[in-house]
């Protein structure tokens, strides 16, 4: 058992000593210098970005008016769940382009059709509300959950109930179906469940 210990021991050591050489190598090759070299042209990124808003007036807020008239900030409608219920959807998505190769190759044509979730998970679930049920989805919403709202400013609701809020984009509303709120979303496989709340206040819990 000992040897065993002994070999094990100074296998390990042998492997960090390769490693140290080999990332020594590395750091070497990494800084020397083949060939011509040319200084690089394109400014930093970063301190375009800020050099850019540095020129802007301080004020330049105003010249958008008020955050409520902003399209960016204009929600989808929903109408009122009348009943619970759960029912199911597919995502599936339509290419409105063609995916090639750099060579030429199709890979996906333009009007192929597939579902996301065949490839990729939604890692929380979206609860969907009225302003007026926002009392209701931040009780019933975990810390991870995405809440939507169909109408309002979400950015001063978030401020006011100190948690972020998001707008019902109509691509969303669209993807998934949705026709009332409150609802919430999770993933099924790959599907969508869609949990039609009756009005919330009369609810104290959702289950999962």
């Amino acid at each position: 058992m000992m040897a065993k210990k002994f070999w094990s021991s100074r296998q390990i050591w042998r492997s960090l000593a390769i490693a140290a050489v080999s990332s020594a190598s590395l750091a070497h090759a990494a800084t020397a210098t083949i060939g011509r070299t040319w200084p690089i042209a394109e400014p930093d990124a970063m301190a375009e970005i800020e050099a850019r808003a540095a020129r802007q007036p301080a004020n330049i807020a105003a010249h958008f008016g008020p955050r409520a008239k902003w399209t960016a900030m204009r929600a989808a409608t929903l109408g009122t769940a009348t009943q619970a219920r759960t029912r199911s959807v597919v995502p599936f998505y339509t290419l409105d382009f063609d995916i090639a190769l750099p060579d030429g190759t199709m890979l996906y044509p333009k009007g192929y059709t597939f579902n996301p979730l065949t490839y990729v998970s939604l890692p929380q679930r979206l609860v969907i509300v009225h302003p007026q049920d926002l009392a209701w989805a931040i009780r019933s919403a975990d810390p991870s959950d995405f809440i939507l709202l169909t109408a309002g400013d979400a950015l001063s609701l978030g401020e006011k109930v100190g948690r972020p809020l998001f707008i019902l984009e109509e691509r969303v509303k669209d993807r998934l179906g949705l026709t009332v709120a409150p609802v919430i979303v999770t993933q099924a496989g790959q599907r969508l469940l869609l949990t039609e709340v009756p009005p919330a206040r009369a609810l104290r819990k959702v289950t999962r």
